[in-house]
């Protein structure tokens, strides 16, 4: 009788090892391929940093009053007002 329950336990706990070793190796490969992932990803996030600082960069070149001052000027034949001509109105 004991050896026939062990005869019945010893194929099923080895069957256990099996799927436990299987479920190591499919945990292992998952989280290599998560961590291949997360490197992607953060290369990605690093390459976007550098382009919105080029981009705000550029921005605040496009955006400085001398510029627009001069766009002001070339553009739509803007002139300085002349302190002579301004009119103050009070209320």
């Amino acid at each position: 009788m004991v050896s026939m329950k062990l005869s019945f336990l010893i194929p099923v706990l080895l069957l256990l090892v099996v799927l436990s070793a299987l479920a190591v190796v499919y945990s292992k490969h998952q989280s290599r391929k998560l961590f291949v992932e997360l490197n992607s990803l953060q290369k990605s996030r690093d390459a976007m940093e550098v382009e919105w600082g080029q981009l705000q960069l550029e921005q605040s070149t496009w955006a400085t009053s001398g510029r627009i001052e001069k766009l002001a000027r070339q553009r739509l034949q803007m002139t300085q007002m002349e302190y002579e001509k301004i009119i103050i109105v009070k209320p």
